[in-house]
């Protein structure tokens, strides 16, 4: 497994998503166009949407806003277990989806590149079987898995687990709570929430809300104690710590100037990251 991190400033030139790729966009778009298969879209991208990608490339045209990204590459010989360049049904192309799993990877996967702190060998296989595991079992044409692997959540799950947490940031969230939306108990819940998404709840949770927040700074002059409530932090030195630890940045280095324009904002180069590096695993 090879993934691919990237944090750009605005471009007016067209860019490619590569073909037999998982990515998720950690930043927001506002009437993004692609092209895919032949067809143009124009949509809104919500931060954590995920893009997975059959033997067609996604084309952007042009992006109006900095963008935060991850691809991720698997290894060909896993990629064949689910029908990617063989004989069997492949993978089904997916744009613009919400997706649990793939997210919790990607967050592992970006904060690994971020952070430099990297992945053992056996974290980085793990994470790639399960991933794999997961495209077959929710994207593969034809066919479907009818249940997921022993001591993991079905795909529908995690996705209304999702939906709540993105509910309710502002607010408290429960282990308890969680538990109760996958009927189990919080012991057996939060074991089969990170055997599922490689992410423990209350790590999972922290990252949509870091994320979240991230995306307020960048697009607005809203205060920082304000962003910090909204997402469900009322400590805000917590919160800055906590961003710098995930994101090796702090409030002002995400913020437009007071005296920015629409334009300048544009225009306004990115905050210090890592560029494009590979993982294997």
């Amino acid at each position: 497994m090879r993934s691919h991190y990237a944090w750009l400033p605005p471009h007016a030139d067209a860019t490619t998503t590569g073909a037999h790729q998982v990515g998720v966009s950690f930043s927001a778009h506002t009437g993004q166009e692609r092209r895919a298969g032949g067809r143009t879209v124009r949509a809104d991208i919500p931060p954590g949407t995920a893009f997975i990608t059959g033997p067609e490339v996604i084309t952007w045209l042009g992006v109006a806003e900095p963008t935060e990204a991850l691809e991720i590459y698997l290894d060909a010989a896993l990629l064949a277990g689910v029908g990617f360049d063989s004989g069997r049904p492949g993978i089904e192309p997916a744009e613009g989806v919400r997706d649990g799993v793939v997210f919790g990877v990607a967050s592992l996967l970006k904060r690994a590149h971020v952070t430099g702190a990297g992945l053992a060998d056996i974290e980085a296989s793990t994470l790639s079987h399960r991933l794999v595991e997961h495209l077959g079992q929710v994207y593969q044409s034809g066919d479907r898995a009818g249940t997921p692997p022993t001591g993991t959540l079905a795909p529908a799950t995690v996705d209304r687990i999702v939906q709540y947490i993105h509910a309710h940031l502002a607010g408290p969230i429960t282990l308890d709570r969680l538990a109760a939306l996958a009927a189990l108990s919080p012991y057996h819940f939060a074991r089969a929430f990170k055997s599922t998404t490689g992410v423990p709840p209350h790590r999972f949770v922290t990252t949509i809300r870091l994320e979240t927040a991230k995306v307020t700074l960048v697009s607005s002059r809203r205060p920082v104690t304000e962003v910090a409530q909204a997402v469900g932090f009322g400590n805000v030195s917590h919160f800055r710590r906590l961003l710098h630890r995930e994101f090796g940045l702090r409030p002002a280095q995400l913020r437009p100037s007071r005296r920015e324009t629409q334009q300048d904002r544009k225009n306004r180069p990115s905050p210090p990251a890592p560029g494009c590096v590979t993982v294997p695993g």
